[in-house]
This record gives C-alpha cells, sequence and structure tokens, in this order.
C-alpha cells in the first residue's frame, strides 16, 4: 500500500476523532481505561496491542503480520457474535469498520513504516474507546436480559 495513501487515510482518521482524541498509550500496550468489561473481549484487546506491538518489534516480518491479521479477525468473529447475540443496535456499522479495517491491515506493504504502524495504533485506541464503548452493558444475550 502506497505511503500517501496511508498518510491520507491517517490524517482522516485524525480529523473524524478530533472530538473524541484519546491518546496513544506509551508504552504501547493495553491497561484498564480499555475495559469493556467482558473478559474474553478485555483479553481479546489486550492481544490486539500485542499484535500491534509485534508489528512494531519486527515492520518486516510477513508472519508476525500475518499472526497479527488472524488475531484481529478471529476477534472481529467473536465481537461480531456477541453483539448478534444481544441484538446489538450498532452491529452492522461496527462490523463494517471491523472488515474494512482489515482490508486495509491485508494489503500493507512490509516492511511497515512508522505511518503505518501508527494508524493501527491510533485505529485500535479509537476504535475501542469510541466506538466498541457503546457496547458496554449492552452484550447479554437476548435470553438473559
Amino acid at each position: 500500500m502506497p505511503l500517501s495513501w496511508i498518510f491520507r487515510r491517517h490524517q482522516r482518521l485524525k480529523e473524524e476523532m478530533k472530538e473524541e482524541h484519546e491518546e496513544i498509550p506509551k508504552p504501547f500496550v493495553w491497561d484498564e481505561s480499555f475495559r469493556v468489561y467482558y473478559d474474553n473481549l478485555d483479553e481479546d484487546h489486550r492481544k490486539l496491542f500485542q499484535g500491534i506491538f509485534n508489528c512494531a518489534k519486527n515492520p518486516g516480518s510477513a508472519q508476525v503480520l500475518l499472526d497479527t491479521i488472524h488475531v484481529y479477525r478471529d476477534h472481529f468473529v467473536s465481537e461480531e457474535r456477541m453483539m448478534k447475540e444481544a441484538g446489538f443496535n450498532g452491529h452492522d456499522s461496527h462490523k463494517s469498520l471491523h472488515t474494512k479495517f482489515l482490508a486495509e491491515m491485508i494489503s500493507f506493504q512490509l516492511p511497515l513504516d512508522a505511518e503505518t504502524l501508527e494508524y493501527c495504533k491510533d485505529w485500535l485506541v479509537h476504535h475501542i474507546k469510541s466506538v466498541d464503548f457503546n457496547y458496554k452493558g449492552k452484550l447479554q444475550r437476548k435470553s438473559e436480559k
């Protein structure tokens, strides 16, 4: 993926986040401020952070990127299933964000550059705190309500 495309996408993401910008944690690790209070999803989110961290440590590794893509895909499937089972109103738009980000990850060119890694960090932080937080307390199955 051309650097110019990543730069433009990163700039658009920053514009979208202006009102609710979240700082990227340093070091780039999951912390309690990212809790969604579903143990399986919080554990997945830890792994998502670790995946990007691993990519930053190994920017030329196709295997590390592929492993990270698989972790993201598996998490997205699990999270979307929970939203669907709960009848969560934002399921379709949420799934669309996941699909778009996975497509972007699949198209990344190696070695991953700093701009691409920064974009991934921004995306994850923003997605959890501004999108995933919308389902806090709302993912009980319909039969459990």
